[in-house]
């Protein structure tokens, strides 16, 4: 079959779209993605096997997508580059990720009437309590988290299958729909060649030698809890003299954690990195000593797993995270690291403090970490359920 995945975004990186694009194809399927251009990439090409198309945007569509329920000029500038890629590729099943998007698909779907899988890798209606222009004007009275909450129902109602990427919130799903059969696990797992393929840079592994490393990887949004990590940071410099924080990653809050490392005068011991090419990822790992995940509460935390947590996993770093619930229980699951209270610093330096004075505890926790993923927790291991819906589509 032609699956046509639709993604609002660049393509690469999404590790996400890109595992379920090769297991497809893997299984037989011709896998076409649609994503969008802001970088001058190619029109057309292909990555590992998945024929990528790229439609042109720019930073006014951009800001016209957290208006997408507001008001329909958005929906409505996608629904033509949609139904222009249904057209143009003789597409036969839709999956869709994520719901910023949707109305734009399933409109352009009218005319095509194809299954569509709706794939939710977030609560976006709940991540948008947290976005800074959300809690001012004008945003605060022009974007609802209501409104946004009401469609991704709607959605869910009209998709032919819903997956999703934790046991919690695939629950949480299920108790919303008519049906709930429809609704699928499909895990935020890793594929085996992030860590079996991995291409080491020396020379950045030896530039942290030297220093105890806490390493944070991915979006870097307030809500991800880094503001705490840098406040312990200021009350951890004494005792550890050579604490480094590093970030790997970006987001538009950035700004606010650079100001905290100015006001705290760390930064000596704070590293931002920016957003670095994943294929970077497993040589920050392994420069690292403790790994992080040091999420905030909240619905949508709560019910799903960071990918980070299993990519730290996988080369056997302990982990030190919040008790947003799914990782907790993840976590202690596995016995492969320490749980803070979310946004308690001084519960957070006790617990890495642990960590650092011990040294045979942080590699036992490492090593439980390292078997589960690389027995039990991969890609090739978790993806059987996203095959099996596929195939009962067809």
């Amino acid at each position: 079959m032609r699956i046509g995945m639709i993604l609002d975004d660049v393509f690469p990186p999404d590790p996400r779209v890109e595992n379920e694009a090769i297991e497809l194809i893997k299984d037989g399927h011709e896998v076409f993605l649609f994503c969008l251009n802001y970088k001058n990439q190619k029109r057309n090409e292909e990555v590992n096997g998945i024929k990528v198309i790229r439609y042109n945007s720019n930073k006014l569509e951009y800001k016209l997508s957290a208006l997408a329920y507001s008001i329909p000029l958005y929906t409505m500038l996608m629904k033509k580059k949609v139904k222009n890629f249904l057209r143009n590729n003789n597409i036969d099943i839709i999956h869709c990720h994520d719901i910023r998007v949707a109305e734009a698909v399933f409109q352009a779907n009218k005319s095509f009437k194809l299954p569509v899988v709706l794939d939710i890798h977030d609560n976006i209606p709940e991540n948008m309590k947290f976005y800074p222009h959300l809690q001012k004007f004008p945003g605060k009275y022009i974007i609802s988290p209501k409104k946004w909450k009401q469609k991704e129902q709607e959605f869910i109602e009209k998709a032919s299958y819903v997956i999703s990427v934790s046991p919690q919130l695939v629950s949480e799903l299920k108790d919303r729909v008519y049906n709930p059969q429809k609704v699928v696990l499909v895990s935020n797992t890793i594929s085996t060649s992030f860590y079996l393929n991995a291409e080491f840079d020396e020379e950045l592994i030896k530039s942290y030698t030297n220093y105890f490393t806490m390493l944070y990887l991915g979006d870097t949004h307030t809500r991800r809890g880094l503001l705490l990590a840098i406040e312990a940071v200021s009350k951890l410099k004494d005792e550890i003299t050579n604490i480094k924080l590093v970030i790997v990653g970006s987001s538009t809050t950035d700004y606010m954690l650079k100001n905290k490392v100015q006001e705290l005068v760390l930064e000596d011991y704070v590293d931002f990195k920016g957003w670095r090419d994943v294929k970077l990822f497993p040589s920050f790992i392994k420069a690292s000593d403790v790994c992080l995940s040091p999420l905030h509460r909240s619905k949508q935390h709560d019910v799903a797993y960071a990918n980070k947590i299993f990519q730290y996993m996988s080369f056997g770093k302990p982990l030190l995270v919040s008790n947003a619930t799914a990782q907790k229980e993840m976590v202690e699951q596995v016995n492969s690291g320490l749980v803070h209270e979310d946004r308690d610093v001084n519960d957070f330096v006790v617990k890495l403090l642990k960590l650092y004075n011990n040294p045979e505890l942080r590699n036992t926790l490492g090593k439980n970490g390292e078997n589960f993923v690389r027995d039990s927790y991969t890609w090739d291991k978790t993806s059987n359920e996203l095959k099996e819906i596929y195939k009962t589509i067809i």
